[in-house]
C-alpha cells in the first residue's frame, strides 16, 4: 500500500533486524537506553548508540535526535522521546516525537525507515491510536516537496500487535486514499436536556468534542450531520440548522478538515454509538471548564454568545 510515493509495509518482526536506513522506537526524554526495546537496541548494536544519544540530550518530549546505529543492519537509530523517565507523556507528544523522527530522516536523506507505532508500543496509547497518529503525520509528510523517504515499514514483535495494527493501518490509508483533502467534514451541536451532547472520541486526537465526522461522497453536508448524529449519540435531528464552517488548515491536528457546523434540537436516547467512547450532555454554563479536541472549545463560545450567553 502507498501514501502518495511512501510505500507502507507492516511486517511481525525483530526491529533491529530489519534492513532499512534508519529504525525509530519510542525514547525517553533522558535518552538513556536502560529498559524495553531501547535496552534491546543497545545489547544488539552497542553501547556506543546510548553513548552518542545522551551527548545529545536531554530533550523535550515529543523531539527525536538521530545517533549512529554500531552493530545494527540499519545506518542510523532515530531515538523519538514520547516518554519523560519513564511517564508516557500524552497524545500530543506522541504526534510531535513522529513528526521530529520524520524530519530527522529527511535531514538524514534517507529513502527507508522502519518503526513501531510511537506511544503504543512502550507508552499509554491503544494500538489503534498510535498506528493512526503514525500514519497522519506520514501523511503530511508525503505533502512534503523535500520528502525523501520512500519505504516505511511498520515493525511490531508479536501476533496481537501485529493483528491489530496491519488491520488499523491498511483501513485507514484505504480510507484516506478515497480522498483528497482538504477534507469535507461537519459538526453538530446537538442542544438536549438543559445542555448540549458531547462525546469523548474514541480515535486520536483524543479528548471531548462534538458529535460529527467526515461527509461521505455522494452525500449532502445535512445527510451526513443526520447520520453522524444518529451513528455517534443514537439521536434524531430536529430542526437542523447552519452555523458556521471553520477552515483553518490548523484546526485539526491530523490534517486539512474544512468542516460544516449545525445545531439542531436532539430527540430519543443519548446513547454513545460505536464511534464513541462516552458521551454526557454539559450544561452551558460548564461547557468553557471544559478541554476539548480540534478547535470545538472555539466553536463553542462562538454558540454559547450567538444564544445569549455571553
Amino acid at each position: 500500500m502507498k501514501i502518495r510515493d511512501i510505500e507502507i509495509e507492516v511486517v511481525k518482526a525483530d526491529i533491529t533486524r530489519l534492513k532499512v536506513e534508519a529504525i525509530v522506537y519510542t525514547a525517553s526524554s533522558t535518552l538513556r537506553m536502560d529498559k524495553g526495546v531501547a535496552e534491546f537496541i543497545k545489547k544488539e548494536g552497542g553501547a556506543e548508540i546510548e553513548e552518542e544519544a545522551v551527548s545529545k540530550g536531554p530533550i523535550p518530549p515529543g523531539e527525536a535526535v538521530w545517533t549512529k546505529a554500531g552493530g545494527l543492519p540499519a545506518q542510523y537509530v532515530i531515538h523519538a522521546a514520547a516518554r519523560r523517565n519513564d511517564v508516557f507523556c500524552g497524545e500530543g507528544d506522541v504526534r510531535k516525537a513522529v513528526a521530529s523522527a520524520l524530519k530527522c530522516a529527511n535531514e538524514l536523506k534517507l529513502n527507508s525507515l522502519g518503526l513501531a507505532p510511537l506511544g503504543g508500543d512502550e507508552g499509554g496509547l491503544p494500538m489503534e491510536g498510535a498506528a493512526k497518529i503514525a500514519v497522519q503525520e506520514i501523511m503530511k509528510e508525503s505533502r512534503n516537496p523535500q520528502a525523501t523517504l520512500r519505504k516505511i515499514i511498520f515493525c511490531l514483535y508479536d501476533e496481537e500487535t501485529f493483528d491489530i495494527s496491519d488491520k488499523t493501518i491498511r483501513g485507514y490509508v484505504r480510507h484516506m486514499a478515497e480522498q483528497s483533502g482538504p477534507y469535507v467534514t461537519v459538526d453538530i451541536i446537538i442542544e438536549c436536556q438543559g445542555g448540549i451532547v458531547l462525546i469523548e472520541r474514541s480515535s486520536p486526537p483524543y479528548g471531548l468534542a462534538l458529535p460529527g465526522g467526515f461527509v461521505d461522497y455522494g452525500e449532502s453536508l445535512e445527510e451526513a450531520a443526520i447520520r453522524e448524529a444518529k451513528e455517534e449519540t443514537n439521536l434524531e435531528l430536529v430542526d437542523l440548522r447552519q452555523f458556521h464552517t471553520y477552515s483553518h488548515p490548523d484546526r485539526d491536528p491530523r490534517f486539512h478538515t474544512v468542516s460544516t457546523v449545525f445545531v439542531a434540537e436532539g430527540e430519543g436516547e443519548p446513547r454513545a454509538g460505536d464511534d464513541a467512547g462516552d458521551l454526557r450532555i454539559v450544561r452551558y454554563e460548564d461547557l468553557l471548564e471544559l478541554e476539548y479536541a480540534f478547535d470545538h472549545k472555539e466553536i463553542i463560545e462562538e454558540y454559547l454568545v450567538e444564544k445569549g450567553f455571553d
